[in-house]
């Protein structure tokens, strides 16, 4: 049946009832009989709509509380029977069963239930079992049935149907079947990992992944991958929930950095004062916070002011005219921040290309969540890093134990340690990232970069001295040997944080002394691969 379909029934039962009159007269207009249950029947009745009651159809009343309603044959018969099959149109016949020609169906809000954090009882009532089973059987007969399940595609239903007469396309109607069954998909995957997280199941037998998509975009890492930006439901705030006040739309490699830019900047809490990161190609160039906004991105700016150049700047304050004025000075990609008042959003209009994301809040970094990565056959899946460690959990394992400037700045360290490839190592000093190490194959190596980098900046700004004087260092990992520390004192740092935990801790704890360096350990790592 690769035929237009006239629509002449349609069976309408929404939980969200926005379009729902503008979807009923554009169906009215094509002489289009409504089927409905409970309050959309209602819902059109008072927006002046003929509507028959699906309990009518099937003879059943609701019952159960609504439970049981459209769980029957007289509208499964329906929505599944085929239109060009003489045994099925002679069941139809003989059992008084009505062809539905459109399902229009938005499910009971689950994933919003969940994420008020309701009670269990109720985010089971809201599990809706009649939708989904009449979705699926729409979507399966879409040789004859249209079945739409989101209100934004009302609009397209409608301009369907005015250019065909009443009638739908059958490649329309594929396209419907493919929105439906993903929807389905979704849904149950919500429901699926909510009972996961009830029953405080880590690893259930089948694991289901799902999102909505936010966007097409125009290639991936690189022109020639196909790419899309598909958001989840979560709503934790990030570049998934932020509104783009201007620029250009974001890219991929754009979404990327901006997601790692912003977690990364959530570790410092906006009432503990201003801060600032800048991420080039997923990894920190520099972080600092400062007595103003506008003082932490210059700090951060400092650290590594060539890699910073077309990066991505996130804010944990309200950005400000001052602080806009500061980063319109080179080129930069995407800034994100909680909000940006009228100055900043005047000072970045000159800048037409710079994407500017306003996003409410900040994630909680310590906020239990699932990351995704593919391999070939599979799926990597982990609880998110939300690791932290405390002053009073630190070890001081050296002679000498870290002042209080320097256990500042080795906590600060360790914050930032978190957010970097490894293997991973930082310098930072009064609380901004002088010199940062990332993603090498050793550790000593990660260790010279980041020193390195230090001296070059200290020429650029035609300093005396490299920055890593009087700095401390941060390891996401055990040194496997004392020449990374070697390598850091010789750079300049007086203090070490790092977890410990190899076999040659004590080496590396007796290298420490000779050289009068203070170092505690966490406990902890934190690879970030």
């Amino acid at each position: 049946m690769t035929l237009p379909q006239p629509i002449r029934t349609a069976l309408i039962s929404v939980s969200d009832k926005s379009g729902l009159t503008d979807l009923a007269e554009g169906l009215a207009r094509h002489g289009v009989r409504l089927l409905s249950t409970g309050g959309t029947a209602k819902a059109l009745r008072e927006a002046g709509h003929e509507v028959t009651d699906v309990s009518d159809v099937t003879g059943f009343p609701e019952m159960m509380d609504g439970r049981v309603k459209t769980l029957h044959p007289k509208v499964h018969g329906g929505l599944l029977a085929l239109r060009d099959n003489a045994d099925h149109l002679a069941a139809m016949e003989t059992h008084g069963i009505g062809a539905i020609d459109l399902l229009v169906v938005n499910l009971y809000p689950f994933e919003a239930t969940v994420a008020k954090n309701a009670p269990y009882d109720e985010c089971v009532e809201n599990i809706d079992i009649g939708g989904p089973a009449m979705i699926r059987a729409a979507a399966k007969n879409h040789a004859g049935v249209a079945v739409v399940v989101d209100t934004e595609d009302y609009a397209p239903l409608l301009a369907e149907m005015d250019a065909n007469g009443g009638a739908t396309t059958f490649g329309f109607r594929k396209t419907l079947a493919l929105t439906a069954y993903g929807r389905t998909a979704a849904y149950d995957a919500a429901v699926s990992n909510w009972f996961a997280q009830a029953l405080e199941e880590p690893a259930p037998r089948r694991r289901a992944v799902a999102g909505y998509l936010a966007q097409s975009l125009r290639y991936g890492e690189n022109p020639h991958q196909e790419a899309a930006f598909y958001v989840d439901g979560s709503n934790r705030p990030g570049v998934a929930t932020a509104y783009q006040l201007q620029g250009k739309a974001l890219s991929y490699n754009n979404i990327n950095d901006t997601d790692a830019a912003f977690e990364l900047v959530a570790e410092f809490a906006p009432e503990a004062g201003p801060a600032c990161a800048i991420i080039k190609h997923a990894n920190p160039c520099g972080v600092a916070t400062g007595a103003t906004l506008a003082e932490a991105y210059s700090r951060a700016f400092d650290c590594d002011r060539t890699s910073a150049f077309g990066g991505i700047i996130a804010l944990n304050q309200k950005l400000d005219g001052a602080t806009a004025a500061k980063i319109a000075e080179i080129f930069t990609e995407v800034v994100i921040a909680p909000e940006a008042d009228e100055e900043a959003r005047a000072v970045f209009a000159a800048k037409k290309n710079l994407r500017l994301l306003v996003t409410g809040g900040l994630p909680d970094p310590r906020t239990a969540a699932l990351t995704v990565r593919q391999v070939a056959g599979g799926l990597l899946m982990q609880g998110k890093d939300n690791g932290h460690v405390g002053a009073e959990e630190l070890k001081v394992v050296t002679k000498r134990a870290p002042s209080p400037e320097e256990l500042r700045d080795l906590l600060f360290a360790w914050r930032v340690a978190k957010h970097v490839k490894s293997n991973a190592v930082i310098y930072a000093k009064d609380s901004a990232t002088v010199g940062v190490g990332a993603g090498q194959m050793s550790r000593v190596d990660s260790t010279r970069i980041a020193a390195r980098k230090s001296q070059d900046m200290a020429e650029a700004l035609g300093l005396s001295a490299p920055t890593t004087q009087g700095s401390v260092v941060a390891s996401d990992a055990f040194f496997p040997f004392a020449d990374g520390l070697i390598t850091a004192a010789e750079a300049g740092a007086t203090a070490i944080i790092q977890p410990g935990g190899s076999i040659r801790d004590e080496e590396v704890i007796a290298a420490a002394d000779e050289r009068g360096l203070a170092m505690v350990l966490t406990g902890m790592r934190h690879f970030r691969h």
